[in-house]
């Protein structure tokens, strides 16, 4: 059997649903990145202009490399994570309904790079965890086309799924990109809530939902509160807009099916939680590590959006959090709600 047919049994055989394999070299969009940088959009992600070359070159991160490794694995977790007769009333970004895809990612990758040694290769392997511009390599390699969101797409896995890559000085025959499928469709576009998509392709992460809710350690601008809307960490809505998910199918994994135990929660429930509830609610979750002020700000800013007046006994008591970050959302979300109920 070729290696890179080999290569690509083993991926099967550790549960991954795509494998396909792209040449070591400067990545297609690098330039496109140095300028996105420049122009300050990453924000305060502030790791991610730490030796930028080292992104957009493999080389540069394991001497030698000659090929790259692209993996898929399917996290869509169903259209609701609500028990029956739950009233729902907030969002979670599917990717955190339950466990860290790193975690179950990186233990087969290590697995991976075990087989890979016995072929003679060197390996380095991430999962949104080193400095690698993936997308750009998936892209290469045929593992689905940078869509105009800047989510990855695939033809049978729609945009509901992770990536991986395994950097390997050894020397694979590369396969043949599939192309740019996305046509004039902009429905990713016309639904980001905050216009964070400028222009097809461009993203300004500082507008980004999901920046804002995660990555974004300060108080959230007045100008995007009532865009969030109910989302509480995370956004979907430009992976919900794409047409190619009439594809998609529910991962096999259980550990990215919703956890019981969040989403048994109504909204105003999550401002009880002290450090010690927070950290055991969320455990093994992505969601852990923003830590409890930030995910109750988020909670606030869903509550003055959407909640009423039963609410107000509980963002009361919030809004004398000891932490200034959740107090200042709870008093904007119960001037919010007693302004709907003047109107």
């Amino acid at each position: 059997m070729k290696p890179e047919a080999q290569i690509k049994t083993w991926a099967a055989g550790l549960g991954f649903n795509d494998c396909r394999i792209a040449n070591a070299r400067e990545a297609t969009h690098a330039g496109d990145f140095h300028q996105w940088l420049a122009d300050g959009r990453h924000g305060d992600m502030a790791w991610l202009a730490r030796a930028p070359g080292r992104r957009c070159d493999p080389q540069q991160v394991l001497p030698g490399c000659q090929s790259l490794i692209c993996l898929a694995l399917n996290y869509f977790p169903g259209s609701s994570p609500f028990p029956e007769d739950h009233p729902g009333g907030y969002r979670i970004a599917r990717y955190a309904w339950n466990e860290d895809y790193h975690d179950l990612i990186v233990d087969r990758l290590r697995g991976f790079d075990a087989k890979l040694q016995g072929l003679g290769g060197i390996q380095k392997a991430y999962s949104d965890t080193g400095p690698v511009l993936e997308r750009d390599f998936a892209t290469d390699a045929g593992l689905g086309w940078n869509g105009k969101s800047t989510m990855q797409i695939h033809r049978s896995l729609g945009t509901w799924f992770f990536l991986a890559e395994i950097l390997t000085t050894l020397k694979l025959a590369p396969d043949e990109p599939f192309g740019d499928h996305c046509g004039k469709c902009t429905r990713c576009i016309t639904a980001c809530p905050t216009q964070a998509i400028t222009t097809p392709h461009r993203l300004d992460a500082r507008r980004c939902i999901s920046y804002l809710t995660i990555e974004h350690k300060g108080p959230i601008p007045l100008e995007f509160r009532e865009a969030i809307g109910d989302r509480i960490y995370g956004c979907d809505a430009c992976l919900d807009a794409c047409p190619w998910n009439r594809f998609a199918s529910e991962s096999r994994e259980l550990a990215f099916h919703a956890r019981g135990s969040i989403f048994e929660k109504r909204l105003r429930d999550f401002l009880e939680l002290d450090d010690e509830a927070f950290r055991r609610l969320f455990a093994k979750s992505p969601i852990k590590r923003i830590k409890r002020p930030r995910f109750l700000r988020n909670v606030c800013v869903a509550l003055g959006n959407t909640g009423t007046r039963e609410d107000l006994p509980a963002l009361a008591r919030a809004a004398g959090d000891a932490d200034p970050l959740v107090a200042e959302h709870a008093q904007w979300a119960i001037a919010r709600i007693h302004d709907r109920d003047s109107e």
